[in-house]
């Protein structure tokens, strides 16, 4: 029988899930508002993907090396309260008629910025809950919940967005956010002012930050992982800037059918989480993540098959399921290896510096794949984006992360 996760977790573990629940109506609801209410289409959701991911370029390192100064609850609580503000000021904007595409981005940003600094403090504050050896059990728990919320989230917006505005759905979020500042601020959990792993005495922010680079990019079968997620999170970027634009205008769903193709990403998500644990006791973490990248290059493929077909939206829901599956597979794994191998005193730093490259990749490509969408075709950007995550499948299977394998 497997051990029972520990209370303080399975709350946390609930605030999380909660919160997921809203920000995938949100994620729906923003792209709608670009493309039907500011008619803003592929060229708009690339610079929508670009200013949600901007923060991490710009301040994932620095926030990384102090949020592993501090206690690690007070900032998610305070971050979640700003997320619920910024939140709320989207509906207000639309109601007084002064929402347009430079506002929406810069809510966007702003959003982006509260949600690196929970992520980062929230990616940090699990292991402090639970023993390494339950790290991979515990994500995949996390991944399961939050790919019900991505397949239910999509489908309730959807459904939402047929009889509200999409503005005012943003208030659900807004519900969400406040609703995991209330569970986070009940749980008790001892956290030291500061791990510190540093040889010096006097803390320096560069020092720091650059001992965090240090530690991803000179262990070799992290510097793997870290490499080729970078690539996958490439294709990403452009598989994310197109969608929506192909699903609503190419092939011409409407927005309650664009809510229910959108939940096979989460359906997808919770079979691939449900199946992870097995997949790794039978093939590795390694050769996990490498199928899982194999399934998202599948998945663009599925979907360019649409067009040809009288009725697309099974085919557009199989290939987003693909994709998720893929997602809800890697994503422990990746996970719960950087974790286990990770000092306590590195893992925010370690999070961060890993996740602002990513996001890095996904603000310079995001806006280049909306725009040659535009110019040539979504079907092209979509066959790019396959290209690229069967490449990055591709480089780890000829690193030596491909036999990585943690004890449980």
């Amino acid at each position: 029988m497997r051990a029972q996760l520990p209370r303080a977790f399975r709350w946390f573990w609930a605030g999380e899930t909660v919160s997921g629940f809203g920000s995938w109506i949100t994620l729906l609801a923003l792209q709608v508002i670009v493309v039907d209410y500011l008619h803003a289409g592929t060229v708009g959701l690339g610079w929508m993907n670009a200013a949600r991911w901007l923060p991490y370029l710009l301040f994932g390192l620095v926030l990384g090396a102090l949020i592993d100064r501090v206690r690690r609850r007070p900032v998610m609580i305070a971050s979640d309260l700003v997320r619920a503000l910024l939140l709320s000021a989207i509906p207000v904007l639309w109601i007084g008629d002064l929402l347009n595409l430079v506002t929406l981005l810069l809510l966007a940003a702003l959003l982006g910025t509260a949600t690196l600094v929970n992520d980062s403090a929230s990616q940090a504050f699990v292991p402090r809950l639970i023993p390494s050896r339950s790290l991979q059990s515990a994500h995949a728990r996390i991944d399961g919940t939050n790919a019900a919320a991505e397949t239910a989230g999509p489908a309730l917006g959807g459904a939402l967005l047929a009889v509200i505005a999409a503005p005012l759905a943003m208030l659900v979020n807004v519900g969400t956010f406040l609703f995991s500042a209330v569970v986070v601020s009940a749980l008790r959990v001892e956290e030291p002012a500061r791990a510190r792993v540093d040889d010096s005495a006097r803390p320096s922010l560069r020092r720091e930050i650059g001992a965090g680079l240090k530690w991803v990019y000179s262990t070799p079968s992290l510097r793997d992982l870290a490499v080729w997620t970078h690539v996958w999170f490439a294709a990403q970027a452009v598989f994310v800037a197109v969608t929506a634009d192909y699903f609503l205008n190419d092939i011409g769903i409407d927005a309650f059918w664009f809510g229910i193709v959108m939940a096979g990403s989460g359906f997808g998500g919770i079979i691939g989480a449900l199946s992870s644990r097995g997949a790794g006791e039978k093939l590795g973490n390694g050769r996990a993540v490498i199928l899982a990248h194999v399934c998202s290059a599948s998945g663009a493929l599925v979907l360019l098959a649409a067009p040809a077909i009288a009725g697309p939206v099974p085919v557009l829901f199989l290939g987003v399921f693909l994709h998720g599956f893929g997602i809800g597979l890697s994503n422990s794994h990746e996970m719960a290896y950087r974790q286990s191998i990770t000092p306590d005193g590195f893992q925010a730093r370690t999070n961060t510096t890993m996740r602002s490259t990513n996001r890095a990749v996904v603000v310079i490509v995001s806006p280049l794949a909306g725009s040659l969408a535009a110019a040539t075709s979504s079907e092209l950007a979509l066959t790019i984006a396959a290209g690229i995550f069967a490449l990055a499948a591709a480089g780890l299977w000829f690193s030596p992360f491909r036999t990585v394998r943690i004890d449980t």
